[in-house]
């Protein structure tokens, strides 16, 4: 498992690089519609925990007015397809993140885990994960519970957790790449 993390970051850094150069036209116009859209700089920047317990900058294109605190129909646009991720290439390019690995939370989640939970925080945070293909409406799922809160924190997250300890037991090239094509499959039939 060892060596193939050493090649995970190797590939990481590759095909993010060469992503960004490749997509650049289309980050610069999503970058000029989030702009637009938001009344803003357009990147929504947050700090997020990474790998160790690490705080970390997350980007992505801003989907929310700071105004009224709505989403737009162009930020659900972005959303739904999952365009507003496509900032967080850079993340994986600084080696902040992983295309393949838990989705980064916000502090008080993944930091202050206890026990052999704790071995998530050995993985980098990825763009995508079983738990996020899984969890992909996770906003409609907490709009429909009576306490979002506790649903979030007492049944979505350890089982998150309980997701993301299994890929670490079982990460290999063939697992992250069945996982990378399950969700280009979820955002294309949405």
């Amino acid at each position: 498992m060892n060596q193939y993390r050493f090649w995970k970051g190797i590939f990481d850094c590759f095909f993010s690089a060469i992503l960004i150069v490749l997509l650049f036209p289309l980050l610069i116009l999503l970058f000029i519609i989030a702009c637009i859209d938001t009344s803003s700089n357009g990147i929504f920047f947050q700090k997020r925990i990474g790998q160790y317990g690490k705080v970390f900058i997350i980007y992505k294109f801003k989907t929310i007015r700071d105004k009224d605190e709505f989403c737009s129909k162009t930020g659900s646009v972005l959303r739904k397809y999952k365009l507003d991720e496509l900032p967080q290439l850079f993340n994986i390019l600084k080696g902040e993140m992983s295309f393949v690995g838990p989705r980064p939370d916000i502090e008080g989640y993944y930091d202050i885990l206890k026990g052999k939970d704790r071995k998530v925080l050995n993985l980098k945070p990825g763009i995508t994960s079983e738990a996020s293909i899984k969890y992909s409406n996770e906003e409609e799922l907490l709009k429909q519970q009576q306490d979002p809160l506790y649903y979030n924190d007492e049944i979505l997250f350890p089982d998150k957790v309980k997701m993301n300890l299994d890929y670490l037991e079982n990460m290999s090239f063939s697992n992250d790449f069945k996982i990378l094509t399950k969700t280009i499959f979820k955002v294309l039939i949405k």
